[in-house]
């Protein structure tokens, strides 16, 4: 083979085995960030991995001329730049919570639990009469501040006479950080027993959306607590305990998840670091409570963007090129962490059926026609819960129920304020508990 053939040949040999060197440093620092949870920030790994590299770069140049031996330590000085940069954090460490919103003032209740939570109130308003029983909202999330949209439902709500009341749950938006291990469906739930009883105003309504709706479902599975409920709304919940996390999941209509535009916006999965960090706790890999990044850093780090497919899954298909601003960059929080932490503690958690079959707390389920959530999640609730009065099955809406398009907010306000003053329903009370296996079997 003619040397003009040969130099070329072995050019592209050594760029591979660069590569190649380089792509396995990386993935040994992955390795070594997963068997040490990421512990002083990921330096243990990267320290680990550095010392490791050096060692097999000096033993790959022991028989070379000097500058022979310098080759071999090209690839480890690109690695350790890679991987040092998974190590230092590109926002601050400290929390950075929410600035105050403009139209409506949060307070800060230290509860009897030990969380001091972000509350909002919205006093009765307009010209309809004044509900003589507090409302509640819990948000979804888990851990997530109260989104711009969800407020101007519940003025909406207030505006109908209503004195709503909402918190955003321990760690989410203004609300004060619990350390991790503090973070469970079971603490959810002591919160809103806590918050009531601090309220007090005696018995209140109720309204759960999402995993707020899991948290109200426990609720009315805990008798201390339900005794504090005078009516619930139960819309669009997640799953309420691990055997029914562990059902098989069945869509509604089609969402706009595969359709919509990408969101804009910075992310911080393009930062090294937080990509590793949320992609490798998202896996499993590394534990919400790791050394790699903490619950403060995390939670200044995730944007709204980072949800991506996520916020477009809460919207029919239909409505893929109008999907709305959910929130504002200076009112968006999520912490993914605490909020992973919590969905473990209900797939770790036993079977609450029993006691939900004792809940005498009148109840309404809400389902969206083009739901992300699983049917079985939400038909598990109905099926469970004798004391669910009626099931309101919402056309023409995705997860988000109430989302300033077109008349949905109008419409899912009269479903819960009907069932709330015990008024007939707009909708049919559909599905019933015997219309379950048809309604699964019909996908609907």
């Amino acid at each position: 083979m003619p040397p003009s053939v040969i130099r070329p040949l072995r050019l592209v040999g050594r760029l591979l085995a660069a590569i190649a060197a380089i792509v396995g440093l990386v993935a040994l620092f992955l390795a070594l960030t997963v068997a040490t949870d990421g512990a002083g920030s990921g330096f243990i790994a990267w320290s680990a991995t550095v010392v490791i590299a050096v060692f097999a770069a000096l033993w790959r140049g022991r028989r070379r001329p000097w500058r022979g031996r310098l080759v071999p330590f090209l690839p480890v000085l690109v690695a350790t730049v890679l991987t040092l940069s998974v190590c230092v954090p590109s926002v601050p460490t400290a929390r950075r919570y929410p600035s105050a919103l403009s139209f409506v003032t949060a307070e800060h209740w230290r509860l009897s639990t030990g969380s001091r939570v972000a509350v909002y109130h919205y006093p009765p308003t307009g010209n309809n009469p004044r509900q003589r029983v507090p409302l509640v909202y819990l948000n979804g999330g888990p851990v997530r501040g109260i989104s711009v949209l969800d407020h101007r439902f519940l003025q909406r709500l207030a505006g109908q006479g209503y004195d709503v009341y909402a918190y955003e749950q321990a760690g989410g938006g203004r609300s004060d950080v619990l350390p991790m291990g503090q973070y469970s469906i079971t603490r959810s739930v002591h919160d809103l027993g806590a918050f009531i009883s601090k309220l007090g105003k005696g018995r209140a309504d109720v309204l759960g959306f999402s995993s707020g709706a899991v948290v109200l479902t426990r609720a009315l599975a805990a008798e201390a607590i339900a005794a504090h409920l005078r009516r619930a709304v139960i819309a669009e919940p997640g799953p309420m305990d691990g055997p029914t996390a562990r059902k098989a999941e069945q869509k509604g209509r089609p969402s706009a998840r595969d359709t919509a535009p990408a969101m804009t916006g910075p992310r911080s999965i393009h930062v090294p670091r937080y990509a590793i960090a949320f992609g490798l706790m998202r896996l499993g890999l590394l534990s919400p409570d790791n050394g790699l990044v903490g619950q403060a850093e995390g939670d200044n780090a995730f944007t709204a963007a980072d949800l991506g497919s996520d916020t477009a899954s809460a919207y029919c298909a239909r409505d893929a090129h109008r999907i709305p601003v959910e929130d504002t960059a200076e009112n968006f929080s999520f912490s993914a962490a605490a909020s992973l932490r919590i969905q473990q503690t209900i797939k770790d958690s036993p079977s609450i059926a029993p006691q939900l079959r004792r809940s005498r707390t009148p109840a309404m389920l809400m389902i969206a026609e083009c739901s992300s959530q699983a049917r079985q999640w939400q038909t598990t609730v109905l099926a469970d819960n004798p004391a669910i009065q009626r099931t309101q099955y919402m056309p023409g809406v995705g997860h988000h129920m109430w989302n300033g398009l077109g008349d949905n907010d109008q419409r899912a306000a009269a479903a819960i304020t009907t069932f709330l003053q015990d008024k007939p329903a707009p909708l049919p009370d559909y599905p019933t508990r015997a219309d379950i296996p048809a309604f699964l079997r019909g996908h609907k």
